[in-house]
C-alpha cells in the first residue's frame, strides 16, 4: 500500500482538526552551546531519551552528560522534561529540576549543554469546499475543516484518532476515510472495544490457536489478520484494557501479530483508525491510557464537533435524511427550524436522524421537534 505521501504529514508527524482539540504539539530541540552545538532533534509521538550512551535516542558527546541523562516527551500541556538521575543535573531557569513541563519556547541546560526548545504548531488547513464526505454532511466551517483533514489524510496509511461525542458520526468518518483510501477495495473491519470481554480482547484482535484457552475450540484469525491490506477500525478505544494496550502498540508499530497459543508471528499490512467519546488526554494523565499508544494513534487527530456546535448544519442534515428516504424535503425554515435550533441535541446527529425518521412514520405531525 502507498506510504504517507503528504508533505504536511511528513514534516509534522501530526495533523489536528476540529474544535477544542486536545492533541499535543510537536517540538524541535536545538543545541545552542556545548560540544554538540548546532545539532537538533524532534519530539513528537515518541519520547526521546538524551544521554551519552549509544542506546539513547539522541547521543551527546559532552563529557558532563550522563549515560542516560534526561527524557523529553510531548504532552497536552507542553513538553515534559524528566531528569533520569544524572550526575551533573538538568537545569531550568538556573534551578536543578527532576521533572518540569514547559509550555512555550524556552531553554534548559544538561551538564554543559544548552538546549533551546521550540514548539511546532500543527498546520492549519483552509476549510474544504465540499459539504459532504462519505456519510458525513455539513456546510459549517467546523465540519468543512474536518473534511479538509480527511481529504489530506485518507489517501495515506497514517493512523488516525477520531474524537467526538456519541452520535456525532465517528464510524461514518472512519468508513469514509477507508473508502477514499488506496485500501478501499480491501476489508474494513470494525472492533467495538467496549463490547469485548477483557479476557478475550487479545484473541479478538490477534487471533488464537485451538486449545490456547478453555473456550478456544477452533482457530481464530483475529481482526488484525482479517483487515490485512485494509483498515481496522477500533471503536471506543478508550475502553481498551490497559493490559492490552501494549500489545496493540506493538502490533501497530511492528505490523506483526502473535496469535494466542502460537510461538510464531504473522506479518500484516493493516491501517488502524481509532475512535472514542472519552477524553484520552485526561486518561493519559490518569495513567489509564498509555502515553505512547495515544501518540501512535494520533498521527492524525480529528475531533468531530457536536451538533449543538454547528446548528447551521441542521437544515442540510434534515434534507440529507429526507433524500435518503426518497422523499423531497422542501424548505426547512421558519418556526420549525427555530425550535430545532433551540434544542440541545445531546444525542447529536443520531438523535436528529431519529426525529426525522419518526416524522416520516407519522407525517401528520406538524413540527420536526415533536
Amino acid at each position: 500500500m502507498a506510504e504517507p505521501n503528504s508533505t504536511t504529514l511528513a514534516q509534522t508527524g501530526v495533523i489536528t482538526s476540529g474544535c477544542s482539540m486536545t492533541a499535543p504539539r510537536s517540538w524541535t530541540c536545538k543545541i545552542t552551546s556545548g560540544k554538540d552545538t548546532g545539532r537538533e532533534f524532534s519530539v513528537g509521538a515518541r519520547p526521546v531519551v538524551v544521554g551519552a550512551d549509544s542506546s539513547c535516542d539522541f547521543v551527546l558527546t559532552d563529557p558532563t552528560i550522563s549515560r542516560k541523562h534526561a527524557e523529553l516527551r510531548a504532552s497536552p500541556q507542553g513538553i515534559q522534561v524528566v531528569d533520569l538521575g544524572s550526575t551533573n543535573g538538568t537545569f531550568y531557569q538556573s534551578s536543578r529540576i527532576t521533572q518540569v513541563i514547559l509550555a512555550g519556547d524556552t531553554s534548559i541546560r544538561m551538564g554543559e549543554t544548552q538546549l533551546k526548545i521550540f514548539a511546532l504548531v500543527p498546520p492549519t488547513l483552509p476549510p474544504s469546499g465540499r459539504t459532504r464526505f462519505g456519510g458525513l454532511v455539513g456546510q459549517s466551517i467546523s465540519m468543512r475543516e474536518v473534511f479538509a483533514v480527511l481529504e489530506l489524510a485518507s489517501p495515506t496509511d497514517a493512523t488516525i484518532l477520531i474524537e467526538g461525542e456519541s452520535g456525532t458520526g465517528k464510524e461514518l468518518a472512519a468508513r469514509a476515510i477507508h473508502d477514499h483510501s488506496n485500501r478501499a477495495e480491501e476489508p474494513f473491519v470494525v472492533v467495538d472495544c467496549s463490547a469485548t470481554n477483557e479476557q478475550l480482547i487479545n484473541s479478538h484482535l490477534f487471533g488464537h490457536l485451538r486449545g490456547a484457552f478453555t473456550s478456544a475450540v477452533s482457530d481464530r484469525k483475529g481482526a488484525f489478520y482479517e483487515a490485512h491490506n485494509g483498515t481496522l477500525f477500533l471503536d471506543e478505544i478508550g475502553e481498551l484494557p490497559l493490559s492490552s494496550q501494549g500489545n496493540l502498540l506493538r502490533a501497530i508499530e511492528a505490523q506483526t501479530i502473535q496469535p494466542l497459543g502460537s510461538d510464531q508471528t504473522i506479518s500484516v499490512n493493516t491501517r488502524v483508525i481509532a475512535a472514542t467519546n472519552r477524553d484520552l488526554t485526561q486518561m493519559v494523565e490518569d495513567k489509564t491510557f498509555r502515553f505512547d499508544l495515544f501518540h501512535r494513534l494520533a498521527v492524525v487527530h480529528i475531533k468531530i464537533p457536536s451538533l449543538r456546535e454547528r446548528l447551521e448544519d441542521l437544515a442540510v442534515l434534515i434534507q440529507y435524511f429526507y433524500e435518503g428516504s426518497g422523499i423531497e424535503p422542501g424548505s426547512i425554515q421558519g418556526e420549525n427550524l427555530k425550535k430545532l435550533q433551540e434544542h440541545d441535541w445531546p444525542g447529536n446527529v443520531r438523535e436528529l436522524r431519529n426525529v426525522v425518521e419518526r416524522l416520516l412514520l407519522f407525517p401528520d405531525r406538524r413540527s420536526l421537534n415533536q
